[in-house]
Formats: C-alpha cells, sequence, structure tokens
C-alpha cells in the first residue's frame, strides 16, 4: 500500500528553461539554419527570441560548448564549430540504440494494453471510469496550454491498467516509467524537439475511441482501439526516425564535401 502511495506521488521532471533553449538550438543547427563557422545571434538577442534571461542563455551557450557544437571567441562573440556535421552523424549512431529501446517498448505494451483495455471495459467500477476520463481531461487541459502532454499520457493509460483491478498490470506501466511515452518532448527517446498540436490531437481523437469503448463496456471494440492506437504510435516514431536518418545522412555528406 506505502509502494502504490508512493507512486502515486511521483511527478515528471520538467525541462529547465536552458534545456529548452539548448534543444531549440541543436534543433537550427541539424536543420543548417546556422551553418558550420558562422556566428550565433548575440546574447541580447538570443535574450529577446527565447524570453529568458541573460543568466539562462549564458548556461545554454554553456552546455552547447560543453558538447563541442559552438565555442565562444575573445571579442568576436559565439560562433558553430566547424566540425559540427561530423558530431551529428555520431548522435545519430549513439541514437540508434535509445531508438531501438523506444520501438521495444511500443511492442511490449501492445502486448500488455490491449487486452488490459478489453478488462477494463467489463470490470471498471465507477471511481475507475472516473478516473480514466480525469486523465483524458488533464491531457485536453495541458495540449490547450501548450504543455507536454506526456504526464497526462501515461496517466490515462495506468488508469486503463487500474480499471482491470490486476495490479500486475499497473505494476507493468510503472517499471516502463518514462519509457512507455516515447514520443512526448521530454523523453529522452523523443524524436521532436517540439510538441506539434496536430499530433497531438491525433493521440487525443485515439483517446477517444479507446475511452468511449471502455466506459460503453464494450470489450473487443475497447481491444480494437487499443490496438489501432499502439500501432499507430510505432508507425509514427518509425516515419519520424526514418525522417531523422535521413537529415543525419545528408549532413554527413555535405560535411564530406559529395
Amino acid at each position: 500500500m506505502a509502494s502504490d502511495t508512493a507512486t502515486d506521488l511521483r511527478v515528471e521532471r520538467k525541462p529547465k528553461l536552458s534545456e529548452t533553449v539548448v534543444a531549440a538550438i541543436r534543433k537550427q543547427l541539424q536543420a543548417g539554419e546556422i551553418l558550420p563557422g558562422h556566428k550565433l545571434p548575440t546574447e541580447g538577442q538570443l535574450t529577446e527570441t527565447f524570453g529568458v534571461s541573460r543568466t539562462v542563455i549564458r548556461e545554454a551557450l554553456a552546455k552547447l560548448a560543453a558538447d563541442g557544437l559552438v565555442e565562444a571567441r575573445q571579442g568576436a562573440g559565439v560562433f558553430v564549430t566547424e566540425h559540427i556535421s561530423t558530431m551529428f552523424g555520431a548522435l545519430a549512431a549513439d541514437m540508434g540504440s535509445k531508438d531501438s529501446i523506444a520501438l521495444n517498448v511500443l511492442e511490449v505494451r501492445l502486448a500488455i494494453e490491449i487486452e488490459s483495455a478489453g478488462l477494463a471495459a467489463i470490470r471498471c467500477n465507477a471511481a475507475q471510469e472516473a478516473a480514466i476520463q480525469e486523465a483524458f481531461f488533464e491531457f485536453e487541459r495541458l495540449l490547450l496550454a501548450s504543455e507536454p502532454t506526456g504526464p497526462a499520457d501515461l496517466a490515462f493509460h495506468r488508469a486503463i491498467a487500474s480499471a482491470t483491478n490486476n495490479p500486475f498490470y499497473v505494476e507493468m506501466l510503472d517499471v516502463l516509467g518514462r519509457r512507455a511515452i516515447p514520443c512526448d518532448v521530454t523523453s529522452p527517446w523523443s524524436t521532436e524537439l517540439v510538441q506539434s498540436d496536430t499530433y497531438q490531437r491525433g493521440l487525443q481523437r485515439e483517446h477517444l475511441v479507446i475511452l468511449n469503448a471502455i466506459t460503453s463496456g464494450d470489450a473487443e471494440a475497447a481491444r480494437e482501439a487499443m490496438r489501432a492506437h499502439l500501432s499507430a504510435s510505432q508507425q509514427r516514431y518509425r516515419e519520424r526516425l526514418h525522417a531523422r536518418q535521413v537529415f543525419y545522412a545528408s549532413s554527413v555528406k555535405g560535411a564530406a564535401g559529395e
């Protein structure tokens, strides 16, 4: 019982402001918006662009410099390093193992959560149904506030697992933790640096189909809705991986002068 209480009290760590700035600048570098050898905007300009303090900007630039992506030149400013394309190629190789983990997690979730949804449709009581609905509307609230929806997404699936009245379904999701939602921007397995409203709206529509099936007590419809949702998640993740791999390949070719 104490363990369950501790789990309920866990909160997701929100990214620091400097991490958000680092992610945005990395995205610009990867997209070639700022080329190797070129100067970054001034500290004052970055402060205005991101709406943060100079301290946050300095912390972000220090992180980028520590990663070897930029270098400060006395009296001249901060410049993108010349070997950045090669570095992003190495980053792609490192991400490969993480990508495999994310896809493996989604595969495991398919095996677990299809039946979880079916059992929830049969067994859930009024309080459990309300918990599923609450997580659904929390996702909507976060989406409207342009905040990461991952915590509410996981809470939605966890509430369904709880509604099976079999504690091992909940335990399995708790073991996966943040890995269960690899496409959220706060996840270390994320393929995106910016939350897409269109993408999140699609997820919420899929959640609604699952929710309606469970509240209707239709076990087969609930299973099929969960299967469709998680299968679509797998496909979306693969598509983003492919797009990223194409970008990295072109970056490496560009660095080699091909």
